[in-house]
């Protein structure tokens, strides 16, 4: 299990972490399996989606914020109820397939950290599992 620490600098953004992750993929030594990814803060999530435009994940935090605003009343008395409801409906994992020691991504997905309560250091956890049955190389 590796674990990764990534420090937000605004209250809501999405930190691109593509790139540190892919690198424990290849210093794993998996060649195929899968990457588990867990983010253990009730106020921060992991979502893959485009990272060739900048603009994709402002939008994002931008639609989340008029869907589920701060200036409205909550019952959680310490004012990130906000930030704990943007978290549970992206999601504290996601599962990504590992194939010749490479993460299985789509041509414009990055893998992103989502910051809901910042800034702060938050911890992404990551397991690298290789299959169970590695395939036999064709004849």
């Amino acid at each position: 299990m590796y674990r990764i620490n990534v420090q937000t600098r605004s209250k809501a953004e999405l930190v691109d972490i593509t790139r540190d992750i892919q690198k424990l993929v290849a210093d794993s030594g998996v060649a195929n399996g899968v990457c588990h990814l867990f983010v253990p803060h009730t106020t921060a999530a992991v979502t893959l989606n485009e990272n060739a435009d900048p603009s994709v994940s402002a939008d994002i935090v931008t639609r989340l914020d008029a869907l589920i605003p701060q200036n409205i009343s909550y019952g959680h008395a310490e004012g990130n109820a906000p930030a704990h409801i943007k978290a549970a409906a992206i999601g504290p994992s996601a599962t990504i397939f590992v194939e010749d020691g490479i993460l299985v991504l789509g041509t414009w997905q990055g893998i992103f950290l989502c910051e809901f309560d910042g800034p702060r250091r938050r911890q992404v956890i990551i397991k690298i599992v290789p299959d169970a049955i590695q395939p036999t190389p064709e004849l």
